[in-house]
């Protein structure tokens, strides 16, 4: 499991997990930089190689510089109606899938053979 909830991940006892100290969303990098993607995905796969049963290893990879970061992940503020509203620098859901590159798509299109995917439920290739 590569996961950014590290206390939630402790609680469900997975049998071997890769904490990353990002933002959730953001779980296996950051949103264009494909380069630290496939580094952070690589590190997470030889951790959970090595990793004893029941450990979580913490990757080193870091958000930012500090961890002031985590002040506005989601925190709530009231607008000036009254509204509840939260930081949320996500990138917004789309029904269809989303590819880092067009040899991503090449290959995701050529695996699914218009098929469908088994593990990717309602998703129309």
């Amino acid at each position: 499991m590569l996961t950014s909830a590290r206390d939630i991940t402790a609680s469900v006892n997975p049998p071997r997990a890769v904490f990353l100290d990002y933002p959730l969303g953001h779980t296996a990098g950051r949103v264009g930089e494909p380069e630290l993607d496939r580094s952070i995905v690589a590190a997470a796969i030889d951790a959970l190689h090595h990793a004893e049963p029941g450990r979580i290893v913490d990757l080193p990879h870091r958000w930012a510089e500090t961890d002031d970061w985590k002040d506005d992940v989601m925190r709530v503020d009231i607008g000036p109606d009254g509204e509840m509203t939260t930081v949320d620098d996500r990138v917004a859901r789309l029904p269809t899938p989303q590819y880092q590159s067009p040899a991503d798509a090449d290959t995701a299109e050529r695996v699914h053979a218009g098929l469908g995917c088994e593990i990717c439920p309602g998703v129309d290739y």
